[in-house]
């Protein structure tokens, strides 16, 4: 993606943070006319002990995007984090255009397939621990032959993390805007007020400073 330095964040342990907080991904192959095919899935990432980084997750069946995966398993997958309209309002001179704010991590994998019905069940266990253990048991209590059948209707894969980048981008270039834009961010929608808290997070001057009469009270 477009990533100017002022945008590239580089640590990775804020991108693996934004892609569990945001696991509703877009995963892009290309077809088999070389156009891009994309499904919005979620996908949990795991940081394995040798440092390598993998996404798991699982399509139905009948998406013919495990098929791509087969034929090309290099894909794409992108992460949408808190994302916003900025006004130019938020600046002190008139001379502003609006930008939208917002933070993304983008993956280029390679694909491994998970297809046999017991790698299958430990993908299903993998992902039920991730996003709601409570219903292990009711997994185990469907029956192995329910099972069977239900496993018997995807795919599931392996994406294994080749490059990664992530941008995040709150005008943090601009030190003018910042008082103004956290300050509308933060009594704003969820996104906006999420926003705010990463311009915390980054360390910039959102407060406003004391005047000189203020001091000398």
């Amino acid at each position: 993606m477009y990533l100017p330095p002022q945008f590239n964040a580089k640590d990775r342990a804020v991108a693996v943070e934004l892609m569990r907080a945001n696991a509703f991904a877009s995963l892009i192959t290309t077809d088999d006319e070389g156009l891009p095919f994309v499904s919005h899935l979620p996908l949990v990432p795991e940081e394995r002990g040798d440092g390598e980084l993998v996404l798991w997750g699982h399509c139905a069946k009948p998406n013919a995007q495990w098929r791509h995966l087969q034929a090309r398993p290099q894909a794409v997958v992108t992460f949408l984090g808190p994302h916003a309209y900025m006004s130019p309002s938020v600046y002190p001179d008139l001379a502003r255009v609006p930008t939208w704010n917002y933070l993304a991590v983008h993956c280029t994998v390679q694909a491994r397939l998970v297809e046999t019905p017991p790698e299958k069940d430990a993908l299903l266990k993998r992902l039920i621990g991730e996003h709601e253990p409570p219903y292990a048991q009711q997994w185990r209590d469907l029956g192995e032959e329910f099972q069977l059948k239900l496993l018997a209707g995807i795919v599931g894969f392996e994406l294994r993390v080749t490059q990664l980048q992530c941008k995040i981008k709150i005008n943090q270039h601009r030190p003018e805007s910042h008082v103004a834009l956290h300050a509308r961010y933060a009594s704003g929608s969820p996104d906006e007020q999420a926003l705010a808290g990463w311009m915390r997070r980054l360390g910039l001057q959102v407060d406003a400073m004391p005047s000189p009469k203020e001091l000398d009270s």
